[in-house]
């Protein structure tokens, strides 16, 4: 029997929530219910826990941790599935860095997304917030602070 949610969506939404929390943005809720052309989303709660140093580069690195951590997870490229976050980063980067320098600043911007997902609590933050979502579709943003607290607190 094929699981009723998309693994690559789970982890890929995962990926949002984890760099956005790690960034102080509080999360409303995170699903892998595909709804349009979209196959999943991480809602964000009005205003920021905390203020940020850098709003654009933040909100950049929350778009592309979805795609790098669902190419940490299949172990492919995962353009095709994070197309609609790639033309946002795109607008973005153009802003901050010119028409001519926005893809360097993308590839920058995405090596330290990679980065940051590289850390053993960072990764085990999106397996359990992945594993939540397969499991039951939605999840709180309440849920996954808890979740990301579990694995990011040291013990």
């Amino acid at each position: 029997m094929e699981p009723p949610y998309d693994p690559a969506t789970a982890y890929h939404e995962a990926g949002h929530a984890v760099m956005a929390m790690s960034l102080g943005r509080p999360i409303r809720r995170v699903d892998v219910v595909a709804r349009g052309n979209r196959l999943g989303t991480c809602e964000f709660q009005k205003g920021i826990i905390r203020p940020t140093q850098d709003w654009l580069e933040e909100q950049i690195l929350i778009l592309l941790a979805g795609m790098a951590a669902e190419a940490r997870h299949t172990g492919a490229d995962a353009l095709g599935g994070a197309s609609h976050d790639l033309r946002q980063v795109r607008r973005l980067a153009t802003q901050r860095a010119g028409d001519r320098q926005a893809e360097r600043y993308e590839r920058r911007m995405l090596a330290k997304a990679e980065n940051f997902l590289a850390d053993d609590a960072s990764w085990q933050a999106v397996e359990a917030i992945a594993a939540e979502l397969l499991r039951l579709g939605t999840i709180s943003g309440r849920a996954a602070r808890h979740l990301y607290e579990s694995a990011t607190v040291e013990r």
